[in-house]
């Protein structure tokens, strides 16, 4: 059966694509024929296979984003080939009214957070421009919007040799507020802070240092180690944790050496909220959320995501004689969990035991 226009189907909860730098309008119909393609940052253009899946989904899809300046789709290609081959005259849409640079911004944010996922070879190569289209930016932030990590944006940044800031000191964070590259002064600041006064809240400290809440952690640490606030320069990356800590980055690209070249392990999500972030996302991919496996795996995964306290206090609930066969039944549970993601992606290795 073909339909008039997009909008004949059951509402689904929309998207939050809306940040304070990206506004959107409110939801309307556009005529199909009056968009153009945005230049989408998918190498490969659009998946055939996926638009065929969408032309199967009787709920109603969430509204495509259009530049309104040149008509241009930013987020939607697949949803607006599904509606064309459907028969459909229009489809609901959102639009945004900002520049072209911040436009592809949105366009990859988008790609990344819900829908089909970008390659990290298309992920790098968006970062790569943001970098040239928004040079003061911060590393991290950049690495938000385009789902890689950080220190992967330091590292497109130094090949372009695009340093971003007038002094070569400052840079705008994910929060819109400026902060130094260098975080030596911020940490001594945050040092005496916590010295005066060591119940001050993390965010406190961080407002009256000009570093981040994260850095402010690593220096709470250290005092209580009894070790200096600001180490030396190369032994902290940018974001003010120590490196070996932040091998994953984001979970999206980590990798490990050792002899012989790179070979690529699973980097487990880090706890609470960015497992929960990426829960988020996968609920917003309608193959998954509209197909009963998609449900099922959704099922599946929502059971594990309740937190480092969920598990604390199930665990002080188990019977010490059943200790043993739980341990077993959890071990085998994080086996399945490890092979099916060996099936996802056949690169991977499983992880090695830390040493000691």
């Amino acid at each position: 059966m073909r339909h008039d226009d997009a909008s004949s189907h059951p509402a689904q909860p929309p998207l939050n694509t809306d940040t304070p730098e990206t506004p959107l309008t409110s939801e309307t119909l556009i005529e199909v024929e009056h968009l153009r393609d945005a230049g989408t940052p998918r190498s490969g253009g659009e998946d055939d296979e996926h638009v065929k899946a969408l032309t199967d989904v009787e709920d109603r899809l969430p509204p495509i984003i259009v530049h309104r300046p040149t008509m241009r789709v930013i987020d939607g290609m697949h949803r607006l080939r599904a509606a064309k081959l459907r028969g459909a005259r229009r489809i609901r849409a959102r639009y945004f009214e900002g520049d072209e640079a911040d436009a592809f911004v949105l366009a990859v944010r988008t790609n990344v957070s819900h829908g089909l996922p970008l390659s990290l070879n298309d992920r790098r190569a968006a970062a790569a421009r943001i970098v040239a289209t928004h040079p003061r930016w911060s590393d991290r932030r950049i690495a938000a919007a385009t789902g890689l990590a950080a220190r992967t944006v330091a590292s497109l940044r130094r090949e372009a040799d695009v340093d971003g800031t007038a002094d070569g000191a400052r840079r705008i964070g994910q929060d819109g507020k400026e902060r130094p590259v260098s975080s030596a002064e911020g940490r001594r600041i945050a040092g005496e802070l916590i010295a005066e006064d060591p119940e001050l809240s993390l965010r406190a400290v961080a407002r009256e240092a000009g570093i981040s809440p994260e850095t402010v952690r690593d220096v709470r640490s250290r005092i209580r180690r009894g070790e200096n606030p600001a180490p030396p320069r190369g032994t902290v990356n940018r974001s003010g944790v120590e490196p070996e800590r932040a091998e994953g980055g984001s979970g999206l690209d980590g990798q490990t050496r050792r002899a012989g070249g790179v070979r690529r392990v699973p980097v487990p999500p880090r706890r609470g909220a960015h497992r929960r972030s990426l829960l988020r996302r996968l609920r917003n991919d309608p193959a998954l959320r509209l197909s009963e496996p998609g449900r099922a795996l959704l099922r599946l995964l929502a059971a594990q995501a309740i937190g480092e306290e969920g598990w604390r206090r199930i665990a002080a609930l188990v019977p010490p004689h059943s200790r043993q066969m739980t341990v077993q039944a959890a071990l085998g549970c994080a086996q399945a969990w490890q092979e099916f993601a060996q099936r996802l992606d056949p690169e991977l290795e499983s992880a090695e035991p830390p040493n000691g």
